[in-house]
């Protein structure tokens, strides 16, 4: 039987693990690791809000107190000790880390720039050519009453004064230039 399979870890006060450990006993070492496991994941997952980032940090903890474990000086203080460690090393790995911003997807698609395919560019046109063609099938007063409108932005009282018609006027014909307008393009569509 070796020397190491005597001892029931088990039963051992953490002063006398780490004092094992610092003679490089893995089994002591791997016992520290169980009883300590959990308050080094809480700790981590206290600083840091992230559950699985905090088992990372607490593998990263128990392979820098195994590196460093020589210098503890009181094996007493060990709990002490590898807590300090933690929030010393999760401080580091939130200084470190990029800053994360949470977004609602809505945002994220509304401050997303899209860029158009040719597709895209070929369709608008296509569509702009069509409203075009359909405008010079109207009358000219649906005409002019659509482009003063849409295309030069004017109001209706613009509009009003401009024909020499009420604004109740403007709207009606507005209306009636828009439904015409439509019928039109499908015309067009279907053609």
């Amino acid at each position: 039987m070796t020397a190491t399979s005597v001892f029931n870890f088990a039963d051992e006060t953490t002063a006398s693990l780490v004092l094992l450990a610092q003679q490089d006993n893995r089994e002591a070492f791997g016992e520290l690791v169980e009883r300590y496991e959990s308050m080094v994941i809480a700790v981590g997952l206290k600083r840091l809000g992230d559950y699985n980032e905090a088992q990372e940090l607490a593998q990263e903890v128990f392979v820098r107190a195994m590196q460093r474990l020589h210098q503890l000086h009181e094996p007493a203080a060990f709990g002490g000790w590898l807590r300090q460690i933690t929030v010393r090393m999760a401080i580091n790995r939130m200084v470190r880390r990029p800053p994360t911003i949470a977004t609602q997807p809505s945002t994220m698609e509304a401050t997303c720039l899209q860029e158009n395919s040719p597709l895209d560019a070929l369709l608008a046109s296509e569509r702009v050519s069509q409203v075009h063609s359909g405008l010079s099938r109207l009358g000219s007063m649906d005409r002019d009453t659509l482009e003063a409108f849409y295309l030069r932005g004017q109001s209706l009282i613009q509009m009003s004064d401009q024909f020499d018609a009420p604004v109740g006027t403007i709207k009606r014909r507005l209306h009636v230039a828009r439904k015409r307008l439509a019928a039109e393009l499908e015309t067009l569509q279907v053609a």
